[in-house]
């Protein structure tokens, strides 16, 4: 499967759109691919916006990145697939708070985070090599090895697995990191100012209640890591 569905080569940067365009902070705009996609790497769940009939939607679900395109899955049953197989227009976001920043006045107090919201059209994977490709890749970003030690997916799972794809053309970033940004005369003020990072933590493997005897936990779950 190439990167780019065989089209033409991403430029580096994304180019600003009308909906791309920050309004507000947009020194906190980012552009460039590389640093859109190191942001899409650090994540599981992104949130799919979406409207049928004049009501939005919004739901989450889990994603993987493969080139310059995102792909999502569900059941086959899901509302949300079966509207967004037929053309609807979606809104992908995916967004991470890093830290709550403590400034010396409410109005300057703010978040660090990393946002990305793509723009487009949902597309159906129908090709069963592509899809079984593409959910082992879900697998295998997060724990390199595991496909291969997995029961094969069987004719009727795939068949029950809706998977769409959007490819990354209109897209917005914003990153905001550092500390508070103050009024000048602020900086005098006997008040706390700094930030408090937010992380994500990994925890220990805990096996499942009805794992067979003897049965030991990978190396490959040991060594997950995000982003």
């Amino acid at each position: 499967m190439s990167e780019n569905q065989g089209g033409s080569p991403p430029t580096e940067s994304f180019e600003v759109t009308d909906r791309t365009r920050l309004r507000r902070a947009n020194k906190r705009a980012v552009t460039e691919r590389e640093q859109v996609y190191r942001v899409l790497d650090a994540g599981l769940e992104c949130h799919v916006g979406y409207v049928v009939d004049g009501q939005p939607y919004v739901t989450p679900t889990a994603y993987v990145r493969l080139g310059d395109r995102v792909y999502w899955h569900g059941s086959s049953a899901s509302r949300m697939l079966k509207q967004l197989k037929k053309g609807v227009p979606v809104c992908f976001t995916v967004s991470f708070l890093d830290g709550v920043v403590f400034a010396r006045s409410g109005f300057h107090s703010s978040f660090n985070y990393r946002s990305v919201m793509a723009y487009g059209t949902a597309e159906p994977v129908e090709d069963e090599a592509e899809k079984s490709a593409v959910l082992e890749s879900f697998v295998e970003r997060i724990t390199p090895g595991r496909w291969a030690d997995l029961r094969p997916v069987t004719g009727q799972e795939l068949k029950a697995t809706s998977l769409l794809s959007l490819k990354l053309e209109e897209v917005a970033c914003k990153i905001r990191e550092g500390g508070p940004i103050d009024d000048d005369e602020d900086y005098e003020l006997d008040i706390w100012a700094g930030v408090v990072p937010i992380t994500r933590e990994i925890g220990q493997p805990e096996p499942d209640s009805q794992l067979k005897e003897g049965v030991a936990t990978p190396e490959y779950v040991r060594k997950i890591r995000l982003g």
